[in-house]
């Protein structure tokens, strides 16, 4: 229950507070086409508006240009108690997911030494076996090998979990190849057809890094990227070595009028743990901007950058897919390769525009991504603009056609067969509605966009401007079937949306569970009321029941409405979101012995109580127990546990 108090309240991660701070240094040199004092008072506008209007500590920012690097900056504090400002150049913040970018660049160093190959089963470079078949529903039906281009286009098939991937706590972190070992999600889609982001399956490409390399994952990083690169102030490494920790950043979060320290947060190292300035990360970017090479250094040959840059993956034509590792994307019609990166508290976005020869990094605490996109979509408004684009008729037919895509849809990142599958009715729905002409009204990361239809099955986006999207601009939606046979909506990115059906949407979810709690705990306190009542007068009806044989059905029901109560009551008290990290503690810190142990009780004796409540409700109507307004309420209390026990079983709660 414990699990499931932390995972429901998970939705509560709408931590959109953003935290103010204060200019630093500039490190610019001239370029053509952009002027680095322009450029940079630009940014200070832009910049300064969103740490004004929410409240953002510290933010990195660096801009690279025609080779060189164009900016640097850094604003507010990287320690607010002593007022140390942000350093560019020093500064470390987390750069969450833009790790990865790290991990696809040694997979692709050892492709180009022959020590790897794109396409063949990654069980080759194990030392433990992934089975080849789907493990969900089809129970064991063949499938074909994961290699590592389902990985780095996030279409291994995996199911993700949400829950448990930060963590506060040094002693939660485990080396990486018992981390591959025993967390190995269920596969439930076939390899290469299904979009859905998987933080275990870069993970594991990290550990083939390793595995293949014959040194631990963050020293291969270290020797051959960061060390080539100059790299000086950026480690994978956990907790942050001591030549760096007074370089680290603190994480803060704006509460009740002040800025709250954050602590140190864990993370499977290749998806996601990395530290970095913005003038080191600026370093990268010019790398991969100057065909893997940076003045007399290489990371990576020429053909592999350009090969890195190639479309692997899309649902859709008119959908931009995945890259080599980077998302492709397209802003202002220029095609971005990007990659966004997000902790319980910092959040970084990585952009490169290669036909502009242009680099973008930013990265901060306290706030979320969408600042970070608003920030680079500003720049891309300022310096490379782009034609209005005129929206489409829309098609004879379409309003009939629209109505089949209508529903509720589930994010395919997401947990199939443990509790974290609760999750799915809070975070990442995409709602979609169609009005009375046929256009699609789609409601997604809290905006709702019209979308008219411009071929079958294929809507375009009418919204101005770019929408809500971590994989990108949201402009175009595709429908198409999942292979497990469900309606899917395909976008941009890593990420694509399977429709609910009736049975397991939100509102219906959300409406048994509540409308079942209340009926149940309503019963136990009108049960107890009555019961004080009757002994108050004195009245004696003991006989009554026990001739009836209606006593022990009473005190069944009377102890189902006791576990329900301890079980709602247990939720809402470890429900409070954590004011800093935004959901509750006991999301990022282990639960306690005896929490654990009513956690795993509960739940599976509600379900044995429903077993012997309804048993009880059909003997009432048989033996004919109380009068016929009793054997009703008893008859709805049975089907609302009933209900409630549905739930525990179909989200896998037991």
């Amino acid at each position: 229950m414990n699990k499931l108090k932390r995972m429901l309240c998970y939705a509560l991660i709408v931590s959109i507070l953003l935290l103010p701070g204060v200019s630093v240094k500039a490190a610019s040199a001239s370029a053509v086409g952009l002027d680095a004092a322009e450029v940079e008072a630009f940014l200070d506008t832009i910049i300064g508006q969103q740490m004004d209007e929410f409240n953002i500590p510290n933010l990195t920012v660096s801009v690279v240009y025609n080779g060189e690097i164009l900016l640097a900056k850094g604003y507010g504090y990287a320690d607010y108690e002593n007022r140390k400002p942000v350093d560019p150049k020093k500064s470390l913040f987390r750069i969450g997911s833009t790790a990865k970018l790290f991990t696809w660049t040694a997979i692709m160093q050892l492709v180009e030494q022959g020590k790897l190959d794109l396409d063949t089963d990654v069980n080759q470079y194990l030392d433990f076996e992934i089975p080849n078949v789907i493990e969900y529903k089809q129970g064991g039906t063949e499938a074909e090998p994961i290699t590592i281009r389902h990985l780095m286009s996030h279409t291994p098939g995996f199911e993700d979990y949400m829950m448990e991937v930060f963590s506060l706590s040094e002693d939660s972190l485990i080396p990486l190849e018992q981390y591959v070992r025993e967390h190995r999600p269920v596969r439930v889609f076939a390899p290469g057809e299904v979009s859905a982001y998987s933080n275990y399956g870069v993970s594991l490409a990290g550990y083939i890094v390793e595995a293949v390399s014959g040194v631990p994952f963050v020293q291969y990083v270290e020797e051959n990227i960061y060390q080539p690169l100059g790299m000086e102030y950026s480690t994978f490494r956990q907790p942050i070595p001591e030549s760096l920790a007074d370089n680290m950043s603190k994480p803060y979060r704006y509460v009740d009028g002040e800025f709250v320290e954050a602590k140190f947060e864990f993370v499977s190292e290749p998806a996601g743990s990395m530290s970095s300035s913005a003038e080191d990360m600026a370093k990268f970017m010019l790398a991969y901007l100057q065909g893997g090479q940076l003045d007399e250094a290489s990371i990576l040959k020429e053909e592999t950058v350009h090969n890195m840059f190639a479309e692997q993956y899309t649902h859709h034509p008119r959908l931009d897919g995945m890259a080599h590792g980077f998302i492709k994307s397209t802003f202002n019609n220029r095609e971005t390769f990007h990659h966004p990166g997000g902790t319980l508290l910092y959040d970084t976005g990585l952009f490169l525009v290669p036909e502009e020869d242009v680099g973008f990094f930013i990265s901060q605490s306290g706030g979320n991504f969408l600042v970070n996109m608003e920030i680079f979509q500003g720049f891309m408004d300022r310096y490379f603009p782009s034609e209005e684009v005129v929206a489409p008729e829309p098609a004879a037919g379409m309003e009939t056609r629209s109505l089949e895509f209508v529903g509720e849809y589930y994010q395919n990142r997401r947990s199939f067969t443990t509790m974290d599958a609760l999750l799915s009715l809070m975070i990442g729905v995409v709602q979609v509605e169609a009005d009375d002409e046929g256009y699609l009204l789609v409601s997604h990361l809290g905006e709702t966009s019209r979308f008219v239809e411009v071929e079958p099955g294929v809507y375009q986006n009418l919204r101005e401007g770019r929408s809500n999207d971590h994989g990108g601009a949201f402009s175009s939606i595709v429908f198409g079937t999942d292979s497990l046979g469900k309606s899917m909506l395909m976008t941009d990115g890593p990420m694509s949306y399977s429709r609910a059906s009736w049975y397991e949407t939100s509102g219906l979810t959300l409406l048994m569970l509540l409308s079942s709690a209340l009926f149940i705990i309503g019963s136990l306190f009108y049960w107890g009321i009555k019961g004080l009542v009757v002994k108050i007068r004195k009245k004696n009806v003991q006989g009554l029941e026990l001739q009836n044989g209606s006593i022990l059905a009473k005190r069944t029901a009377v102890f189902q409405g006791l576990l329900t109560l301890i079980f709602v009551g247990g939720f809402l008290a470890g429900s409070e979101p954590d004011p800093v990290y935004g959901l509750p503690a006991a999301a990022f810190t282990p639960p306690s012995t005896l929490t654990s142990l009513i956690d795993l009780i509960v739940p599976y004796a509600m379900v044995f109580v429903t077993l012997a409540v309804l048993t009880f409700a059909v003997i009432a109507w048989i033996k004919g127990n109380w009068k016929l307004a009793g054997r009703i309420h008893y008859t709805f209390f049975a089907l609302f546990s009933a209900a409630l026990s549905w739930i525990f079983y179909f989200w896998n709660v037991i």
